[in-house]
Order: C-alpha cells, then sequence, then structure tokens
C-alpha cells in the first residue's frame, strides 16, 4: 500500500483526491510523498482504495448507499466526515474542511475531466477560497491557481500560460509575455488570456486591480 505519511505539518499542501479524470501515478505519487493529509471524495473512494493509497479523510454527502463500518475497517484508522449540506459541491467541503483544521494548502487532483459540468465547476470554486487556502488543481496537462494581485515567478521561454477571469477582472498588467497586456480588463465568456507564451527565459510578471485572475500552466 502507498505510503504518505512522511511529515505531518499543516504548513504542507494537503492532497484532495476527487472524481474526475484520473493523472499518470507519477503525478499523484510526486504529490502523494510530502502531503501530510489525503482527503478524498466520497464518490472517489472506491477508485482510490484499488491503487492502495492510504486515505486519512473520507468526506462527502454520502447520497448513495454507504457502509462507513467498511470503509473503516479497509483504511483505520479513517477519519469520516459526514457533510449534508446540498448548497455546496464534495470538493468544497473538502476545501471547508481543510481551512477548520488550519490547513494553509491544498493540492487536488482528479478535478478536471470527465464531466464538463463538475469540472468548471471545480476550477471556478477556488477563488471563493483564494484568502483562506492556497489552492492549485493539477491534472497531467495543467496546473491551475488564483494569482495574487502582484505576481512574478521564472519561467523557461515558449511556456505555455493562460491568464483566466473568473467573471471580470480589470487592471491587468503583464510582463515577459508574448502578447502584452496593459492595464486592461478581461472578461469569462468575451475576452481571456489563453495560450499566451513566456517570452524569454526570466521573471513573469503580472499584476492586476480587481477580480478574480486564473494562471494556467498548460503543456501539450
Amino acid at each position: 500500500m502507498s505510503s504518505h505519511h512522511i511529515i505531518r505539518d499543516n504548513q504542507e499542501p494537503a492532497l484532495i483526491i476527487a472524481n474526475g479524470e484520473a493523472c499518470s501515478m507519477d503525478l499523484l505519487n510526486e504529490l502523494l510523498e510530502w502531503s501530510p493529509l489525503v482527503v478524498v471524495l466520497d464518490s472517489a473512494v472506491t477508485r482510490v482504495m484499488e491503487l492502495g493509497i492510504k486515505i486519512d479523510v473520507l468526506i462527502g454527502d454520502f447520497d448513495r448507499s454507504f457502509d462507513a463500518h467498511y470503509y473503516q475497517e479497509k483504511q483505520y484508522p479513517l477519519e469520516i466526515i459526514h457533510d449534508h449540506c446540498q448548497e455546496s459541491t464534495d470538493l468544497e467541503k473538502a476545501f471547508r474542511y481543510l481551512v477548520g483544521r488550519d490547513f494553509k494548502a491544498a493540492n487536488v487532483v482528479w478535478a478536471t475531466g470527465r464531466r464538463a459540468d463538475h469540472t468548471i465547476t471545480n476550477i471556478c470554486n477556488i477563488v471563493r477560497f483564494r484568502d483562506q487556502l492556497k489552492i492549485v488543481l493539477y491534472d497531467d496537462y495543467s496546473k491551475i491557481y488564483t494569482l495574487p494581485y502582484s505576481f512574478e515567478k521564472w519561467y523557461a521561454a515558449n511556456t505555455i500560460i493562460s491568464l483566466i477571469p473568473i467573471g471580470t477582472v480589470t487592471g491587468i498588467t503583464s510582463r515577459n509575455l508574448q502578447y502584452t497586456l496593459q492595464n486592461e480588463t478581461l472578461t469569462a465568456g468575451y475576452r481571456t488570456g489563453s495560450s499566451n507564451h513566456v517570452l524569454q527565459d526570466g521573471f513573469v510578471k503580472v499584476s492586476y486591480e480587481t477580480g478574480d485572475l486564473l494562471m494556467m500552466e498548460c503543456h501539450d
């Protein structure tokens, strides 16, 4: 059985496994290696157990036949969080749980692919927790996270970068991107910053004034 119990520190990102398209085992094992806590959404538990991954927390509304005793026997010790709220997704429930545990960061896998409605909702909902939890969504082709209002990071030339607004984002300025923005506005559904790329090896800088802006670091 795979073990992720290398550290126990709430300053390290917890790992949430959702129920979208599975990522590669290389990516999953890389994230597991440094994760102090693995949280699995109830709809994914069978798939995760088949991979031999030790689960710490199982969370969801359990809106189907659910045998808690079975999973606790298979995964002991296992914390089961039964959240009945129908106004939030299971992924949001997991975010709230980690905030309550005083975690500062979370990596998320299996949150994209499969159902398009789930993918769009999962990506959009990370902005709701931007002031409480540093969230990064991973799949085999993308790394997605909310940008702070002033951002700077080193990239290799030609790295694909997309700046995706949730709603409307104003006052966007960028440096070292092929398509430079100068105090401009992006609006979901009308104008986005998809498929930009880094001009040269060095720091990319992005700043903006209002709204929620996602960074998507992508590769084919």
